[in-house]
């Protein structure tokens, strides 16, 4: 599956793959030989362990999983920074056996307490969407007036659909068929 890193003050936003295969087990392992410092930080624990929990919780009747995790960057952005709503809706995807809408990019950071966090270039994120290919973009509504000031162009060629929390980001990127 695809995520945009939405980057900050020291980075641009940048296109990720993340990979994830599940099994029987527990616990979360990184594929990457240097993971980004930011992407295995949220691999520890306690946030591991809160998303694990969502994941679980998103996904009811499941066991206990050992989950791999490959992060790929397609761009300058190494960090893996504000990836944990694509990363939790990739654990949910492969707990459930269940493929995403393809040509679908996420976006969106998660704090520790679940909540998702603010993305502060929705505009930059949209652009980078189409530049890259992606149809469908699934962004925080937070994230919806900023769009307004969206050029036509891009606005024409990427659709964006918003969620509220963590299960509503999952229902939107599931693919229906």
């Amino acid at each position: 599956m695809f995520a945009i890193g939405p980057g900050g003050h020291d980075e641009a936003a940048s296109l990720y793959r993340i990979e994830v295969t599940e099994g029987p087990g527990g616990g979360v392992r990184i594929l990457n030989q240097a993971p980004p410092a930011r992407f295995a930080k949220a691999s520890d624990s306690p946030s591991r362990t809160s998303t694990d929990e969502r994941a679980t919780s998103l996904a009811t009747g499941t066991r206990a999983s050992t989950f791999v995790v490959q992060l790929r960057s397609f761009d300058s952005g190494k960090s893996g920074a504000n990836l944990g709503v694509a990363v939790l809706i990739a654990l949910c995807s492969a707990l459930l056996g269940r493929s995403l809408k393809g040509g679908l990019a996420i976006v969106g950071g998660l704090n520790l307490g679940g909540s998702v966090e603010l993305v502060h270039n929705p505009i930059e994120v949209m652009e980078l969407a189409m530049e890259k290919g992606a149809g469908m973009v699934l962004l925080p509504v937070s994230c919806r007036r900023a769009l307004l000031d969206l050029s036509d162009d891009v606005a024409t060629r990427v659709q964006a659909f918003f969620y509220l929390d963590a299960t509503d980001a999952l229902r939107k990127g599931l693919n229906d068929s």
